[in-house]
């Protein structure tokens, strides 16, 4: 009997409707089973939403093969350090377990089938007739990942993927004369995951979830990646903004979080260093007027700050008015979005109810927060470990946790991460970077 055909899941924006279409009924009239997971019309979408469709389609074994067709050449192409980005693949990659590739000619698409063993395609309406879109899938289809070598480095990225070191890796270190053990390497392979899981845990990339029994200690560099250096006592002065600044550049840490006022003297310190400005915003009562943390925020973000926590109205949210609680973040977000800069969300978790906790969590992702932070610092409590854990469970992979308020030493910064944080909010940070430097990580 002649093998089955696979089954090939295919989505679209808007923008690749017309397109999607007329490769589904083709592909249907050569027998392939098809699975059209949308769009179902021209009205405007957002990509990301049928990229991950085909892709979980394809990660979950329902499918075999998946195409997302976008409207590449308007809207949905970067063009970035000469080199062209579909947004979908980008998207589609975020999913474990799927290997997604643009390609723009039979070769890419022979390419990325023999070589790196992927799985989904993603193609630009704007950039291909239909008939050499059409060259494009037959490439794709008729190839696959058989060489011994190409299948070992496809490995090695599904190891990267899980967290795993193997054989393969270490092995490809020593040759490369690097002196790693076996633990060496198990942290290496941590940070890839940190880097490459979802988008903002290296910060700013994205949130990544850790399993507490594998989260080795993080060395004083990858730990202060994950710092915001914090002063937002009202009586600091410009010269305490300025002493924080430099060590934020001595350790290289994240970013300075700072006051509002603050972020211009922040800003001027560390221009032109990878060290970030954040400020805090309606800080630290959160009971002023959604609007008005709006105005804070855009004022911010034009005098340099990258990223903004914003403090929650707790008294809608004790309230139990969830709606206004959700409004109150989608006015912030976005300001935040349209300024190109990050939105973290300050529940106050120390007056909040693990139910309320988790209803804040989901106000947070509906308004496309980035983050979900725990406290301000400022009152009764900072962040303990079980609201650490809970907001991590709640928002998954979808937004990060920054634990924020009274960690004070290394121990209880990695009790945070290895409760799910991917974020600190810490002042006592060059203390902490300290001790990670006298327990000898790397």
């Amino acid at each position: 009997m002649p093998p089955a055909l696979p089954r090939i899941a295919i989505g679209s924006d808007h923008g690749g409707f017309d397109v999607k279409t007329a490769l589904a009924d083709w592909l249907r009239s050569r027998s392939f089973p098809v699975s059209d997971l949308g769009t179902r019309s021209k009205a405007s979408v957002d990509y990301p939403v049928y990229a991950a469709a085909v892709a979980r389609a394809v990660a979950s074994g329902r499918c075999d093969i998946g195409i997302m067709i976008d409207g590449a050449g308007i809207g949905s192409v970067m063009k970035q350090l000469g080199y062209k980005t579909i947004f979908s693949a980008m998207a589609a990659n975020k999913i474990p377990g799927v290997r997604a590739a643009a390609c723009y000619n039979v070769k890419l698409a022979t390419n990325s089938r023999q070589h790196n063993g992927a799985n989904l395609l993603t193609l630009g309406a704007g950039q291909n007739t239909l008939d050499e879109m059409k060259a494009i899938i037959d490439a794709f289809l008729a190839n696959s990942c058989t060489e011994d070598r190409h299948l070992r480095r496809v490995q090695m990225i599904k190891d990267l993927e899980s967290g795993r070191a193997n054989a393969p890796v270490l092995a490809a270190l020593k040759e490369m004369n690097m002196d790693l053990t076996q633990s060496d390497v198990a942290r290496i392979a941590f940070r890839v995951k940190e880097l490459i899981g979802s988008s903002p845990a290296r910060p700013g990339f994205g949130p990544c979830r850790r399993d507490p029994a594998s989260t080795p200690d993080l060395g004083p560099a990858a730990l202060a990646h994950m710092i915001d250096h914090t002063l937002l006592k009202p009586e600091a002065t410009e010269a305490d903004i300025r002493k924080l600044c430099g060590e934020a550049l001595k350790y290289n840490f994240w970013s300075c979080c700072v006051n509002s006022a603050m972020v211009p003297i922040a800003a001027q310190a560390l221009r032109g260093s990878p060290v970030k400005v954040c400020c805090v915003v309606g800080f630290p009562l959160g009971a002023c007027p959604s609007q008005i943390k709006a105005m804070e925020a855009r004022r911010a973000i034009r005098e340099g700050a990258r990223e903004v926590d914003m403090v929650i109205d707790v008294g809608l949210a004790k309230s139990g008015n969830w709606e206004a609680v959700y409004r109150d973040i989608r006015t912030v977000a976005e300001s935040v979005k349209d300024g190109g800069a990050l939105l973290k969300v300050i529940l106050e978790t120390c007056l909040l109810t693990p139910d309320e906790i988790v209803k804040a969590c989901e106000a947070s992702l509906r308004a496309r927060a980035d983050y979900v932070k725990t406290s301000t610092g400022f009152n009764k409590g900072g962040a303990k470990v079980p609201d650490v854990a809970l907001m991590s469970q709640t928002v998954g992979h979808k937004l990060g946790v920054k634990a924020s308020g009274g960690i004070h030493t290394y121990d209880e910064a990695m009790s945070m991460v290895r409760a799910g944080a991917t974020r600190l909010g810490v002042s006592a940070s060059v203390k902490i970077i300290e001790e990670a430097i006298a327990k000898g990580l790397r």
